[in-house]
C-alpha cells in the first residue's frame, strides 16, 4: 500500500470512528476491544490510531500484563470484571483474559485440566458480557515469524525503540510456532465472539484493516437519531440569531 493511498484511508477512518464514538456516547453503548497478536505485530499502532480519532474522554486503554498478588487471589477473570466500560464508553484491552490460554499456556505449562476449565469461565464471561448489553469485538494480529524477528532487530536498531524490546520478546520469539497453534486453538475454543485474525505483515494495509474490523462493529449502531439536537433546543434556537 502507497504512503498517499494509506494516508487518506486513515484520514476517513479516523473521522467514521471520531462520528461512531458520539454515537457510543449519545446511544449509552458498552464497548470492549480485546487486541491480542503475536510480540511486533502492531498492537501499539493500532491502539494509536484509535487514540487519534477518539476523544479520551470516552475510552481507556487497558495494559495487561502479569497479575498483582492482590489480583492473583481472586478467580482470574476478576480484574477483568473491574475494567469493563460504562454506558457510553469503550474499553480496549491491550491483551486480555486470553494471557491465560495464550502465554501461560505456552510459556508456563498450563495444565490440561485448568486449561479446560478456563475456556470455559471465557466463554460463560462472553455470554454474560452480550447478555448484558455489551459489544465486543476480538482482534488477532497475525505476522509471520520472519516478521516478527525483522520487526525486532529493527527495535534493537532505533534509540527511540529500543525501550520497548525486552527478553521477553527474545523468548517469545523462539515459542513462535507453539504461539501460533495455540491461537490456533484458542479461536476454535472460544468463539462466542468471533474473532477476527487480521495479516498485518504489511504493517500499513494490517492498520487499514484492523481499523476496519473496528469500525465494522461500531457502525450498525450508528443511528440518524443520534445526531438530533437535544430536547428543548429547536424550539430556542431563534435565542442565537443577531
Amino acid at each position: 500500500m502507497n504512503v498517499t493511498e494509506y494516508e487518506h484511508q486513515l484520514i476517513a477512518l479516523r473521522e467514521a470512528l471520531r462520528t461512531a464514538q458520539i454515537a457510543v456516547l449519545r446511544q449509552g453503548l458498552k464497548v470492549v476491544i480485546v487486541v491480542e497478536g503475536f510480540d511486533a505485530a502492531g498492537k501499539g499502532g493500532l491502539i494509536r490510531e484509535l487514540s487519534y480519532a477518539w476523544d479520551p474522554r470516552g475510552f481507556r486503554v487497558h495494559p495487561i500484563g502479569p497479575p498483582t498478588s492482590q489480583e492473583a487471589a481472586y478467580p482470574f477473570l476478576w480484574r477483568f470484571w473491574q475494567r469493563l466500560p460504562k454506558a457510553g464508553e469503550i474499553a480496549i484491552f491491550d491483551r486480555s483474559w486470553y494471557g491465560r490460554l495464550l502465554v501461560e499456556s505456552v510459556e508456563h505449562g498450563l495444565s490440561e485440566s485448568l486449561y479446560d476449565s478456563s475456556v470455559a469461565e471465557i466463554n460463560q464471561f462472553e455470554e454474560m458480557l452480550l447478555a448484558n448489553g455489551f459489544h465486543v469485538l476480538k482482534l488477532f494480529l497475525d505476522i509471520s515469524q520472519s516478521t516478527q524477528k525483522t520487526r525486532l532487530k529493527r527495535r534493537a536498531e532505533r534509540p527511540d525503540k529500543r525501550w520497548k524490546l525486552t527478553v521477553a520478546d527474545l523468548d517469545s520469539l523462539k515459542h513462535w510456532p507453539a504461539y501460533s497453534a495455540a491461537i490456533d486453538r484458542v479461536t476454535q475454543s472460544c468463539s462466542i465472539v468471533p474473532w477476527r485474525r487480521v495479516d498485518t505483515n504489511d504493517k500499513k494495509r494490517g492498520r487499514v484493516d484492523a481499523l476496519t474490523a473496528v469500525m465494522d462493529v461500531l457502525r450498525i449502531h450508528v443511528r440518524p437519531r443520534t445526531f438530533s439536537l437535544n430536547p428543548g433546543v429547536a424550539e430556542r434556537l431563534g435565542e442565537l440569531s443577531d
